[in-house]
């Protein structure tokens, strides 16, 4: 019976996350997954198997690139179905990584069979199955959903080496931590129970000690064979690091929480369940007075990951997925702790309700986004109805939540064309400011940002935000950081009173003096790399030479220059 419950929960899970699978397309809103792995892995078509970029490790990106290879036939004919469907290539993408990481289910059930017991790896297994995280990640074509399965290899292998401490516990163990490192860096993690469990098994230490190394010179073996230029290209692959490290310690506009620790215990309330979330401290207690062996395999992980992760100035939800694995173990062996006290006519009864506590949350969760998920894209319906409805030379303003495909009709939007026939490199507008238009970076979504150099005018002006006048240029928007897809709108307030609801253009002189929502003084200082920046749409408008009549941005000075503003500042100057 088992099996066949390993089988169910197996099915369940892959029903999940393959419901909605096609939400979106043709086009990848993520900004992360149109620029990373799905691109990069058709790339490897022209220029062979060096990533040349490693701010992730290519593991899912070569798994990609051979399921391409195989689906479509070659190089050739993936180039080509990405030109003319990218729907039909992202859709084949996100199905291959939804059903890598299905297989983390039935693998925690093994490894949870091992440490706890049959019904706690079961009860494991089903909560990572429904759980709303790794369901709504499994969707996208990321390598946060897919590093679950090597991590629960590697949990199965250290599971293994707790109770046997065979040689072949110890490779699997080792396989499972180098391709976990090679699929997403902070999954190293599952080093922890492998070196836990290698010092609190059975035999002698010596033995241990030994088949330790070889479990770890698997992992090496593992870890280079999916990502070799690690080696190859030491240089590039530091720098990648380096600018990983940089990116997580930069905070990000929009952030909610001025801690991290809070933000990824918030997380899992809804990530994992509140139900899950208390299991799983009460789990941890338990076995660290019943069970310590068990206890140093599980516990450690994921309170030196979230602590570490929590220290971080930037931070997001889907960061917590390489925990989630320990966190459904401690869950599972919490609430089989407590149907056991239970006597024992009511036990079923006990471990029904404990079961359905645990999984009713993240299964609601999951079955309503999968449901949102499967219905038509809102961003796709308001395109159809602008083609519509909006004539062809209107200017429109759009925020940055679309990617360049979206916006690709030079047609009717003649700024979105190739960059040969774009804006120049530099415009001197009507009232003196100087933009030039900088290279889009790969995380770009559409967007062109512009360093600037302030006229006389505009050098009192510090807005959040400029909103085109009549006479109508698209928009104009100033925003914190680079060009990606932001979380969040920056309001200034004055000291001591309270904004007005709605007000989108504060005295400029207020925002340097105040506080950000969600943002304090401090973390702002310490991020002296974010700048303010101008990001300017101009759909389809020119920017206009010197001396025509003013129009658009010019405009828009003209309505916020009779606002008072009691400081002069450099639009370009590093907040503080």
């Amino acid at each position: 019976m088992w099996p066949l419950a390993v089988a169910a929960t197996t099915a369940v899970a892959l029903a999940l996350r393959l419901w909605g699978v096609r939400h979106g397309l043709p086009y990848a809103y993520n900004v992360d997954e149109n620029a990373h792995f799905v691109p990069r892995a058709i790339g490897l078509f022209g220029h062979g198997w060096n990533p040349h970029y490693f701010a992730n490790p290519p593991a899912l990106t070569y798994l990609l690139h051979l399921v391409f290879a195989v689906w479509f036939g070659g190089g050739q004919a993936t180039g080509r179905a990405f030109a003319r469907n990218p729907g039909e290539v992202f859709a084949v993408a996100r199905v291959a990584t939804a059903l890598v990481s299905v297989a983390a289910v039935p693998l925690l059930c093994l490894a949870g069979a091992r440490l706890l017991g049959r019904a706690a790896g079961l009860l494991a297994g089903g909560l990572l199955a429904v759980a709303f995280l790794p369901v709504f990640y499994a969707h996208e074509a990321l390598n946060d959903a897919a590093v679950l399965t090597p991590l629960a290899l590697g949990l199965y292998g250290a599971a293994g080496v707790l109770r046997h401490g065979r040689r072949r516990d110890y490779a699997l163990a080792g396989a499972g931590l180098g391709l976990a490192w090679a699929t997403k860096y902070t999954a190293a993690l599952v080093a922890l129970p492998l070196l836990a469990a290698a010092f609190a098994g059975p035999g002698p230490p010596a033995r241990a000690a030994r088949r330790l190394g070889l479990g770890l010179a698997v992992a090496l073996a593992a870890a280079l064979a999916a990502h070799p230029y690690a080696v190859l290209d030491a240089s590039n692959f530091v720098a990648g690091l380096r600018h990983q490290a940089g990116a997580s310690g930069a905070a990000k506009l929009g952030i909610t929480e001025d801690s991290g620790h809070v933000y990824y215990l918030w997380t899992l309330t809804w990530g994992l369940g509140w139900a899950p979330a208390v299991a799983a401290l009460g789990g941890a207690l338990h076995l660290l007075r019943t069970d310590r062996r068990v206890a140093a395999v599980l516990v450690p992980a994921p309170v030196l990951f979230l602590s570490y992760m929590g220290l971080q100035e930037r931070y997001f939800g889907r960061w917590l997925m390489p925990a989630l694995p320990f966190l459904c173990l401690l869950a599972a062996g919490g609430a089989v702790a407590l149907v056991r006290r239970a006597p024992p006519r009511w036990r079923a009864a006990a471990g029904a309700v404990a079961a359905a506590a645990l999984c009713a949350q993240g299964l609601v969760f999951s079955v309503h986004g999968d449901l949102v998920l499967s219905r038509g894209d809102t961003r796709a319906a308001a395109r159809a109805w602008l083609l519509a409805h909006v004539p062809a030379g209107a200017a429109v303003a759009v925020e940055p939540v679309v990617t360049d495909r979206w916006l690709g009709d030079p047609q009717r939007w003649p700024n979105l064309a190739p960059d040969a026939v774009r804006l120049p490199g530099s415009q001197r507008l009507g009232d003196g400011q100087v933009l030039q238009r900088q290279p889009r970076s790969t995380l770009a979504v559409g967007f062109d940002g512009y360093a600037h150099t302030p006229g006389r005018r505009l050098r009192r002006l510090r807005a959040h935000i400029v909103a085109g006048a009549a006479g109508g240029v698209g928009a104009g928007r100033r925003v914190l950081g680079d060009d990606r897809l932001h979380a969040g709108r920056p309001r200034a307030r004055r000291p001591g009173r309270r904004a007005r609801r709605g007000r989108l253009l504060p005295c400029p002189g207020a925002a340097r003096r105040s506080r950000l929502p969600g943002q304090s003084h401090g973390r702002w200082g310490r991020a002296a790399r974010v700048q303010l920046r101008l990001v300017l749409r101009l759909l389809p408008a020119r920017i206009p030479a010197p001396g025509t009549p003013r129009r658009g941005v010019s405009a828009a000075w003209g309505a916020l220059r009779q606002r008072p503003c009691r400081r002069a500042a450099s639009m370009t100057r590093p907040l503080s």
